[in-house]
């Protein structure tokens, strides 16, 4: 195996002579080229060992804060010092050095790596922390689906369950009820469909009975709406018309009003903007940021107090903003996490809006073998290796990388075990 460059300036093999040798027929020996081809490694006289040292601890540094690398561009190896690009799972970068004096002290004297480290079998997370809004999630607005005139409007902050009125139009209530489509148009004996099912299964919910849930309108599931609308205080008719019943996806919290009492209505006027009643955290990515958004996917968020809470993702909306006159339109992933659990809940409870972190795990992988990325050597035949130190001798060997996080790279390769001993930087 040929050796090669190792992240924080290992010698690749003993020092070069002070000089060239001489020519065979006694010549002096031709003066070197002023410099070498692009993608030619010529030997070197003697390197700044310490300066490549160095910078691949400041790369090291950089990955552990969890900066991420510029993309990969050709390398380009000068006589001492080579800088190159390590990118994989996530951009990971570190800089390759050619040190052709070595280290000094024992290290340079016995050829071993100034310094070890061993092989970890550990779980690899990818994972980023990004601001989030503790609130109540996605606001609504409901309209008006009756002509008429406003006589009663709920307070902001109020709750309101299903079966309760919401608002009311010429003193006849307007019915929240539960589901996720809205109502749009008269149920009555004969009419036949999902959103019937719909309305049956609310009316089921609320304590009435004598018909059966499904999606055909009745005669058994007038005589049970004749009974509501004789409880709710509005004409007996059987028939549910469809402005008199809003539908939500559960209990809802009045968050502000849009018409006032007394004002005038008709169908697609603006009443009331209303959230959920359970505690949300809603987080604003880049597009280059929509791998983390994975519906389902768990997240981590940390409350005010440093309280963390684990919860998932339940939504993700892609979310076009026009921008305003002479700004280019942007495009933002909207990502919706219910606290709605009893641990998150409870730990929720005590806050109406505040600013949270939110850890996304990007990638993730179990029970893999790891090295710090400072461990991966740039072999010259290509790919990376490692330089396993065993019985007071070491040797290169090369790896696969896998996932990078935290400073630390996924590999496997040949003989490669955990408790392996591996040379580090200084």
């Amino acid at each position: 195996m040929t050796r090669g460059p190792r992240i924080g300036g290992r010698p690749q093999g003993p020092p070069a002579p002070a000089g060239p040798p001489p020519s065979p027929d006694g010549e002096e020996p031709a003066a070197p080229p002023a410099a070498t081809k692009p993608g030619v490694l010529e030997p070197a006289a003697k390197p700044d060992g310490r300066a490549a040292r160095k910078a691949a601890k400041k790369a090291a540094k950089g990955d552990a804060a969890g900066r991420r690398a510029p993309r990969r561009r050709r390398a380009r190896l000068p006589i001492a010092l080579a800088a190159a690009a390590v990118v994989a799972a996530g951009g990971v970068a570190a800089f390759i050095a050619l040190d052709g004096a070595g280290s000094s002290g024992e290290a340079a004297a016995t050829g071993l790596p100034p310094s070890t480290t061993k092989v970890t079998e550990q779980t690899l997370k990818d994972t980023e922390t990004v601001d989030g809004e503790l609130g109540y999630g996605p606001t609504y607005t409901a309209t008006s689906g009756v002509k008429g005139t406003l006589t009663a409007l709920p307070e902001s902050g109020s709750e309101i369950k299903r079966g309760h009125e919401l608002y009311e139009v010429d003193s006849a209530p307007v019915v929240l009820m539960y589901g996720s489509k809205p109502a749009y148009r008269p149920l009555t004996v004969g009419t036949e469909g999902s959103d019937v099912k719909r309305f049956e299964e609310n009316l089921g919910a609320l304590g009435y009975d004598g018909f059966t849930v499904d999606d055909e309108y009745s005669s058994s599931t007038a005589e049970a709406v004749r009974e509501w609308q004789d409880d709710i205080g509005v004409e007996e008719t059987g028939i549910v018309e469809p402005g008199r019943v809003v539908f939500a996806h559960g209990a809802v919290r009045v968050d502000s009003l849009q018409a006032s009492v007394g004002g005038r209505v008709g169908p697609g006027t603006k009443v009331l903007d209303y959230t959920g009643t359970a505690k949300a955290v809603t987080v604003e990515l880049e597009t280059s940021e929509q791998r983390m958004a994975k519906k389902g996917a768990a997240v981590e968020v940390t409350l005010p107090e440093n309280e963390t809470v684990k919860a998932e993702i339940d939504e993700v909306t892609t979310v076009i903003d026009p921008g305003g006159q002479g700004e280019e339109p942007t495009t933002k992933v909207e990502v919706t996490v219910w606290l709605d659990s009893g641990e998150a809940a409870k730990a929720a409870a005590d806050y109406a809006l505040a600013s949270v972190d939110v850890t996304f795990t990007a990638g993730q992988r179990e029970n893999v073998l790891t090295v710090p990325v400072t461990a991966l050597v740039a072999l010259t035949e290509g790919g990376f290796g490692v330089e396993v130190v065993k019985d007071g001798t070491s040797s290169f060997v090369p790896v696969e990388t896998g996932l990078f996080a935290g400073g630390k790279v996924e590999i496997s390769g040949p003989g490669i075990t955990a408790g392996t001993v591996v040379g580090t930087p200084e």
